[in-house]
């Protein structure tokens, strides 16, 4: 870009360094799907659904000791400025699978023996840090379907803008940035299930990005068990 992203201080939306955008979260949002979730993160738009525990089709995918977790990611092709073909692509089924990974690890798929638990990802409405919208919309969804989970995933983004490390980039910091950096962690333990890399920054630079990520990921854990506790709260009542 011509003009500078950063100046005085203060990045081409207005926020500080360590601002995210504004999340709004909603629990329960279909009411045919087990568990679900409307998840807001700047312009960013996502819905998630959890189908399951069902049984495996065909059997012999099915595994004897566990469930199979199978997560779809998907961008609308209203989505973005210019119509996004509809159907995957090389980019969906990356974030799907490494997705699934970083959610695999709190999920007791123990418990479910021959069975998948299928989680889908609309993404309606994009401005970058989709993958980590759809993650904290993912997690929501488990939760509100009943599966034991040990503990919510939650995660955001960092990355070098202008030389300075900020979070939860916007999209053009993302198109013109110098690098960015997808978190996903369990932030009642500090256990990072998912980290990825797109650019180039130092060691110290990682460092500083990731203690930056883990207080943002402290912060939407809590904005997910508030609107957990509400929705269930409201249905005691």
């Amino acid at each position: 870009m011509e003009q500078p992203l950063i100046k005085d201080g203060r990045r081409v939306d207005g926020r500080a360094f360590d601002e995210m955008r504004p999340i709004r979260i909603e629990v329960g949002v279909l009411k045919r799907a087990d568990g679900s979730c409307y998840f807001e993160l700047g312009d960013n738009k996502v819905i998630a659904a959890v189908y399951g525990p069902r049984e495996l089709h065909p059997r012999h995918y099915q595994d004897a000791k566990r469930a199979i977790i199978q997560y779809r990611y998907n961008m609308a092709p209203f989505s973005v400025d210019e119509r996004k073909r509809p159907g995957p692509d090389r980019r969906s089924i990356e974030i799907s699978k490494v997705s699934r990974e970083a959610l695999e690890p709190v999920i007791m798929t123990e418990f479910y023996p021959r069975t998948t638990i299928d989680i889908f990802v609309e993404v309606l409405q994009s401005d970058a840090g989709t993958r980590t919208a759809g993650i904290n919309a993912a997690s929501v969804a488990l939760a509100d379907a009943g599966i034991p989970m040990r503990g919510l995933v939650s995660a955001i983004a960092v990355g070098k803008v202008d030389g300075e490390i900020v979070l939860d980039l916007n999209a053009i910091e993302d198109n013109y940035g110098d690098a960015d950096m997808p978190v996903a962690m369990i932030a009642k333990t500090n256990t990072i299930t998912m980290i990825q890399m797109d650019g180039k920054m130092t060691r110290e630079e990682i460092q500083k990005g990731l203690e930056i990520a883990k207080n943002a990921c402290r912060k939407i854990y809590q904005m997910q068990r508030e609107a957990l506790i509400s929705k269930y709260s409201e249905e005691i009542e």
